[in-house]
């Protein structure tokens, strides 16, 4: 996601606490919040992807093969 969308999404959020939304301006506001929200959410499943951790008896346990790798949409 872009700093311009997300500029955008603070400036909704500031006009909807100020004088509020139009339903057009609630409508962009709630598609950008789920684009963001799904942007981050893959941001956190990569990084997951890419943890292993050592257990007790010395096996490294990649939790990407263990939880992750699921096919994203």
């Amino acid at each position: 996601m872009d700093n311009a969308k997300i500029e955008r999404i603070n400036a909704l959020a500031r006009k909807s606490k100020s004088v509020g939304l139009t339903e057009e301006e609630k409508k962009e506001q709630a598609a950008l919040r789920k684009e963001f929200i799904a942007a981050i959410r893959m941001n956190v499943r990569t990084q997951l992807d890419n943890i292993s951790i050592q257990e007790e008896d010395g096996s490294v346990t990649n939790l990407g093969e263990k939880y992750g790798n699921k096919e994203r949409h």
